[in-house]
């Protein structure tokens, strides 16, 4: 007995109605297993990993990858715990009713869970080598392991070697101009070398995998892609035709930049410049990551300094709602990351209660999730104060645009070694960083502003007091 089961569009979030799916990682027939990843789901605020909730067989997948938005509560695919007849899912999809609020759904006239279906998975007998998983694969789709080659140690079959013998590995989609189309029988490639291959026109079949258990990988495209390279000649500029390549903005440029022009069409800005010492802050953050065996970094000392500035200058430590100003005990900092698919701010949650190797971990984590496109709806929601560095980019200042609703953004510049006097008269050097506050003039004043920029200022220069 086989029991069906629906995968639906998830909610994150009230202010969620609808997601996209930008790639499934698994496809139809796929055995599954509580925890790996299903598919990545985009929607207008980050890109997140669905896993599965239960182990079982992904058997149809309803809504395929692709622009098109999805309702929050459709469904995306069918799953069971074995292998089930095409009449069966196909009359557990067309009855399917999305329940109540687009939180989960069910089958019509189904309870918590859907009636079993009555399957048959054959028993495969067989001595030769083969990973429990490929023959769990092989025995719900009735394979005959004779005719697989294994290319596992030792001829062991593996799971990619039953999943190719089944059907071909289907493709994955993309956004941007290039056209993919699916892999050649038995080629076996990570979704950026059947992206790198079909950008180059390179044939997947045609190559040799030098990754795990023969996997083409973006190493063996590019290889191919220098073979097939004409060899260089010396000839007279021929100018070439350029025409643009068009890519419209995903959902979440598009949020950041609908966000952005009304933060600077609507908010009043304005801005307070300053330099800092940092010596005693190298020196002080170079001895505490051997003594905590951490690796925090000087932003991760500058989100701590603003955080003990924020609350003691609460009317900087503030989101602004229309005409009405909220103040918080906690200062939520976020911290302005370029991600692949653009500008993101995760936050690290009331900084100033935590100490440095903790803010260390916390940033770390963050910066990690926003690059692998994985941020979570918590990790963005809320924030009283964001921080934007380039220094790292080699920009020695800049002024930062304002995130809503927040009543200010810092930015940070590069340390620069620059001459200056010193207490005995004479001429020395010192490290300084260039800080540029930009803030809301609707709720904020100069003078506030000016203040919580001279204790940050003094926390910054004399870092101990971060330790305090």
């Amino acid at each position: 007995m086989a029991t069906l089961r629906p995968f639906c569009m998830p909610k994150w979030g009230i202010e969620m109605t609808e997601g996209t799916i930008v790639e499934w990682m698994v496809g139809d027939g796929d055995a599954i297993r509580k925890g790996d990843v299903l598919c990545l789901v985009e929607t207008a605020k980050i890109t997140n990993e669905i896993e599965a909730e239960r182990d079982g067989v992904m058997l149809k997948i309803v809504a395929p990858a692709g622009d098109q938005a999805i309702p929050v509560g459709a469904l995306l695919a069918v799953i069971g715990d074995s292998a089930a007849s095409g009449e069966d899912i196909g009359r557990f999809i067309s009855g399917f009713v999305p329940e109540a609020g687009g939180i989960g759904a069910r089958a019509a006239g189904d309870s918590a869970e859907t009636a079993p279906v009555a399957t048959h998975i054959a028993t495969i007998d067989t001595n030769r080598p083969i990973s429990p998983k490929a023959l769990e694969l092989a025995q719900a789709q009735s394979v005959d392991l004779a005719a697989i080659e294994g290319s596992g140690r030792g001829g062991r079959i593996t799971f990619q070697d039953v999943y190719r013998h089944v059907q071909p590995a289907g493709v994955t989609l993309w956004r941007g101009p290039a056209q993919l189309v699916a892999d050649e029988p038995g080629a076996f490639a990570s979704p950026l070398a059947r992206r790198m291959a079909a950008i180059h026109g390179i044939a997947l079949a045609a190559l040799t995998g030098t990754g795990p258990r023969g996997r083409i990988s973006k190493h063996d495209v590019l290889a191919a892609v220098a073979r097939a390279a004409p060899a260089p000649r010396d000839q007279s500029f021929v100018r070439a035709d350029n025409p643009p390549q068009i890519e419209r903005f995903d959902k979440i440029r598009t949020v950041v930049a609908r966000r952005l022009v009304a933060a600077k069409a609507d908010i009043p800005h304005f801005y307070l410049r300053i330099s800092v010492a940092v010596d005693d802050l190298l020196a002080l953050r170079k001895t505490a990551n051997l003594v905590l065996r951490c690796k925090a970094s000087v932003n991760d000392y500058l989100v701590l300094a603003a955080a003990k500035a924020l609350v003691q200058h609460r009317d900087m430590n503030i989101q602004v709602h229309g005409e009405a100003i909220h103040r918080f005990a906690h200062a939520d900092i976020a911290i302005a990351v370029a991600s692949p698919r653009g500008l993101v701010t995760p936050i690290v949650h009331q900084a100033d209660r935590m100490a440095i190797d903790q803010i260390a971990q916390a940033s770390a984590a963050l910066i990690d999730k926003a690059r692998a496109g994985r941020l979570a709806y918590a990790d963005l929601d809320g924030g009283t104060f964001t921080i934007s560095n380039l220094g790292m980019f080699g920009i020695e200042s800049f002024d930062a645009i304002i995130n809503p609703p927040q009543a200010a953004i810092l930015a940070v510049g590069q340390a620069q070694r620059t001459v200056c006097e010193t207490a005995e008269g004479d001429i020395g050097f010192a490290t300084r960083i260039a800080l540029s506050l930009s803030v809301d003039h609707r709720a904020i004043d100069g003078a506030t502003a000016a203040q919580f920029l001279a204790t940050l200022k003094r926390l910054i220069e004399d870092p101990e007091q971060l330790f305090a």
